[in-house]
C-alpha cells in the first residue's frame, strides 16, 4: 500500500453499496484494483494495515448483523485486536464492505459516497 494514483477496492460483486462504490472509482477515470476479498482474504497484518488507514478499531468493522456473527457468539465476546484480526482474516465474510484504499487513505464506502471524499481529499 504504498503512494499511487492507484485506488485498491475490497470489493462483493454481490453487493450493491459495493458495486457503487466501483461504479463511482470507474467514473472517476482512475485505475483499480479490485480485490475480492471473500476469494482472497486478508492476512492479519493487512488487516491491521488497512485499520491504521481507516483509524479504526477491528470490530468497528465487523459486520454485527451477519448471520456467521451470531453462529460464532461474538457480541459477548470480549477479544483482543489480535484476535479481531485473526478472526476477521479467517472469516473476511464479518468485514464491512467495501473498504476502499487510496493515495494512502481508506473509507469503508457505506454509503457509497463516502468514495466521493477519498478521492476529493
Amino acid at each position: 500500500m504504498t503512494m499511487t494514483d492507484q485506488a485498491i477496492i475490497w470489493h462483493n460483486p454481490r453487493c450493491s453499496k459495493s458495486r457503487d462504490a466501483l461504479k463511482q472509482l470507474q467514473a472517476a477515470g482512475i485505475e483499480i484494483e479490485t480485490r475480492r476479498y471473500l476469494d482472497n482474504p486478508p492476512t492479519p497484518d493487512e488487516l491491521d494495515a488497512i485499520l491504521k488507514l481507516l483509524q479504526l478499531e477491528p470490530a468497528h468493522i465487523v459486520r454485527t448483523h451477519e448471520t456467521l456473527y451470531r453462529e460464532l457468539g461474538l457480541k459477548d465476546k470480549q477479544l483482543s485486536r489480535q484476535q479481531w484480526l485473526e478472526l476477521l482474516s479467517q472469516h473476511p465474510k464479518l468485514i464491512q464492505r467495501p473498504i476502499v484504499i487510496y493515495r494512502n487513505r481508506a473509507v469503508v464506502a457505506r454509503p457509497p459516497e463516502k468514495v466521493q471524499d477519498l478521492l476529493q481529499g
